[in-house]
């Protein structure tokens, strides 16, 4: 067994999936020259498989991997996503877009929002998302890209045909797949570091670096490594999921939905020719049989699938980089679906990898950065996602009763009181989710300002005016120029095994 000290040239990816084919793909083409690169699967081990939405830096990870855009979305069975529609969050019969775009135009002093509210106090008539294209699109049923186009955007994919894409990818730079089960992690007896798997064929795979893709087993950063887990279960309080997926009753919408029942919320994510729905709730405000006749009765179109019961618990390993192992997607911990970040935090999780790859070997410094960094990145996404659930006016079930009152983070205490107080939002620095994503959703759940920034104060009635009608006409042009979502699918991307015609 080597040591730490050791070069890095043997990469092990154990498990395949998204995390797998995503790991591999990135180091194959990045790094392939430098790495011999083995990804261990077995094709009797299903996938979760249910990450079937986006958010927009994939298009980013896309460019860097050189993927053609309209071949990945073909195979993929793609739509296009501009945010999603959050329904009775704040109360029973609210709703609102939680969009990808920009609102209105800011200062260096401070962001439009706080021109838009003092608007308000003028008495002008507006929603925050008029001056926003992305919001008005969705809104609207329209969407199209171009190199120049401004629309921000994600996508609704199928993860299953997404890692055979990624893997075809992958084994065209390089990559190596072993078909077989992991039957045992064997580790050096003095560092504790792993140097091979041992597959139930008795064969073995024997590497210098492994990625832990096991889902939500962690077979090696958890059962061999024992790193530890943190929970966070009691901020938030989902803990199952039933994944079900019907065929398309009509054109496919460019957002995704979550509609808030009495205990947790519904996903429809719609794809070309199918919609991936689910039902995330909490087991101690419901039951599995109860949930899945929920989801039942709550879908449009014909099901494909079976309903299941996918059990998870909110949290993150201790370290997600143990020794010589990294654990990646569902193995490394999850939040919850929400916001549409799982694939997004594989992406972030291997490009992270790539910027500190220990080619020279493994040391202390590379790996505490690693782990700060990943820590960093998640707690701030858990926050994001706690806000949802806390800043509710729901009082009509235990669930958002439990919600409402329970202690949250401090330092989303901290952004909430600076947005009721003064409507400060912020980005710190590496951190995924934007102003514009703080403000809409805060505003979106009800929680009022009590004050402003003091700069649009200096602005006369009609100059606020003037502003609010240009930014809005832009936002007019800018959709009225857009094909339907649909339209756009069928000329740039529409898949040859469409199994329907809409």
């Amino acid at each position: 067994m080597k040591d730490n000290k050791s070069k890095v040239s043997k990469v092990v990816i154990a498990g395949g999936g998204t995390a797998g084919w995503i790991a591999a793909v990135a180091l194959s083409k990045k790094l392939g020259e430098l790495l011999d690169i083995t990804l261990v699967e077995s094709e009797q081990i299903g996938t979760v498989g249910v990450g079937e939405a986006t958010i927009p830096p994939l298009r980013t990870f896309h460019k860097l991997l050189g993927i053609d855009e309209r071949e990945f979305m073909r195979t993929t069975q793609a739509t296009a996503k501009l945010g999603i529609a959050f329904e009775n969050w704040g109360q029973k019969g609210d709703r609102y877009i939680h969009s990808f775009g920009k609102m209105g135009t800011s200062a260096w002093m401070c962001d439009f929002h706080h021109f838009w509210l003092r608007g308000r106090e003028m008495g002008f008539d507006s929603d925050i998302g008029d001056f926003c294209p992305e919001l008005q699109a969705a809104e609207a049923g329209k969407f199209a890209t171009s190199s120049n186009s401004p629309i921000n955007f994600a996508y609704h994919l199928d993860a299953g045909k997404y890692a055979k894409f990624l893997r075809t990818i992958s084994e065209r730079h390089g990559v190596t797949r072993v078909e077989g089960k992991i039957r045992e992690v064997k580790q050096d007896s003095e560092s504790g570091c792993i140097e091979s798997l041992v597959l139930e064929d008795g064969s073995t795979v024997a590497g210098d670096l492994f990625i832990d893709c096991t889902g939500f087993r962690g077979l090696l950063i958890e059962q061999a490594l024992d790193t530890g887990f943190e929970d966070w279960s009691h901020w938030l309080p989902c803990n199952r999921a039933v994944p079900l997926q019907t065929q398309a009753t009509g054109p496919a919408l460019p957002y995704t939905r979550a509609i808030a029942h009495d205990a947790g919320w519904q996903w429809q994510i719609p794809l070309q020719s199918r919609v991936g729905n689910g039902l995330v709730y909490s087991s101690h405000h419901l039951s599995d049989e109860e949930a899945i006749e929920r989801l039942l009765s709550n879908i449009e179109g014909e099901a494909i699938t079976e309903p299941r019961v996918i059990r998870y618990q909110t949290g993150r390993r201790r370290r997600v980089w143990n020794r010589n192992c990294i654990a990646l997607g569902l193995a490394s911990g999850f939040v919850e679906p929400l916001e549409s970040t799982s694939i997004h935090l594989i992406v972030t999780g291997i490009t992270r990898l790539l910027q500190l790859f220990p080619i020279d070997g493994i040391c202390p410094s590379l790996v505490d950065e690693y782990n700060q960094q990943t820590r960093d990145e998640l707690e701030k996404v858990r926050d994001f996602i706690i806000l949802h659930y806390h800043m509710t006016e729901r009082g009509d079930s235990e669930f958002w009763k439990y919600c409402k009152n329970m202690q949250i983070p401090e330092s989303l205490a901290h952004r909430i009181n600076l947005f009721r107080e003064r409507a400060h939002a912020y980005q710190d620095g590496g951190e995924l989710f934007r102003v514009d994503s703080w403000v809409q959703v805060m505003l979106g759940q009800g929680l009022k300002p009590e004050g402003h920034h003091p700069l649009p104060c200096l602005m006369s009635e009609a100059e606020m005016r003037q502003l609010q009608d240009k930014l809005r006409s832009d936002v007019d042009r800018i959709v009225s120029g857009l094909p339907t979502h649909q339209e756009f699918i069928d000329h740039y991307c529409r898949s040859s095994d469409r199994e329907i015609s809409l």
